[in-house]
């Protein structure tokens, strides 16, 4: 059940006092009892802006009526994680028979807050996190199901006194790209967790770590998700890249170049990237084709000149 409980809210929406609502909830709570319903959600809507003491207040006498999951929404995505956090946790304390109920929280991304907002409140208390997939929603959207669960897979023991999700993590990947193709919205290149980008490295300095140990720029792995690991181990060549990158390409190619070969091809390399974004594996075997063409070239001035 969903009632809002903001004043701009209860004055230009619902045109409600603070009474009126207060006789709501109590009316839908007995209504909702008599029909023999046991588990009652009651939802508050608009809580982040909503005046604490009638918020309490409201919430006590929800939970008197029979409430067992009581569900704070940051409906517009106004309030900052240590606020929602605050925010949680003053409640504990303020609202009698509050320990006695599940505490939700649902949270909107108007400000990019949403997913933070969401782990701010698990961690004061919260045990039911209300969130979408690919994080499709309202406006700029709710707090995406990917990146609590993985957040809290990731952090859970050692920020969260080991909460976690039971989610098996692996049905992530394709049920986010099921969810894309079923509702014509796509997945953003940069999204984490499962955007195309997301374990894909083109600076030369992330490479070169991941090359030497993927721990480095990979607090996660594609298979801790259910997704294949991209093309080309995630390295993608262009002007980003540096020397280890492209040594361990020419290597997976097959080949092995002595210092002055590799810089000359290494030279060309970069001026290619200048032109072209990204760098396949033909481009860089024509490199190669340039390499050994400029070095029969060379060889015959030399033999003209003699």
């Amino acid at each position: 059940m969903v009632i809002s409980t903001s004043k701009i809210h209860m004055q230009y929406k619902l045109k409600k006092s603070e009474e009126d609502v207060m006789r709501i909830v109590r009316d839908m709570l007995a209504y909702t009892r008599s029909l023999g319903v046991q588990d009652i959600e009651l939802i508050a809507e608009d809580a982040g802006r909503a005046d604490r003491r009638f918020l309490y207040q409201l919430v006590e006498e929800a939970i008197k009526g029979g409430a067992t999951t009581v569900d704070f929404a940051d409906t517009v995505g106004y309030k900052f994680p240590h606020e929602w956090a605050g925010f949680f946790q003053e409640a504990r304390e303020s609202i009698p028979g509050i320990d006695n109920v599940v505490l939700a929280t649902h949270c909107h991304d108007d400000l990019g807050l949403a997913t933070a907002n969401t782990l701010a409140a698990v961690h004061a208390g919260a045990r039911q996190v209300e969130v979408t997939i690919n994080g499709i929603g309202e406006r700029a959207g709710n707090a995406s199901l990917e990146e609590v669960v993985m957040a809290i897979k990731c952090r859970g023991n050692d920020l969260l006194g080991g909460i976690y999700t039971g989610i098996n993590t692996k049905h992530i990947f394709t049920t986010c790209k099921r969810v894309e193709e079923l509702s014509g919205l796509p997945i953003q290149p940069n999204k984490s967790i499962v955007g195309r980008n997301a374990f894909v490295h083109a600076s030369g300095i992330h490479q070169d770590g991941v090359l030497k140990h993927r721990g480095t720029y990979e607090i996660i792995s594609p298979e801790d998700i259910g997704r294949p690991r991209p093309s080309n181990d995630g390295i993608v060549l262009g002007k980003l890249s540096g020397r280890h990158a492209l040594q361990t390409k020419l290597s997976e190619l097959g080949y092995e170049l002595d210092d002055e070969k590799f810089k000359y091809v290494f030279w060309r390399f970069k001026a290619l990237a200048e032109k072209k974004k990204d760098l396949c594996d033909s481009d860089i075997k024509s490199l190669l084709l340039e390499e050994k063409v400029a070095k029969a070239s060379a060889k015959e001035a030399h033999q003209v000149h003699t």
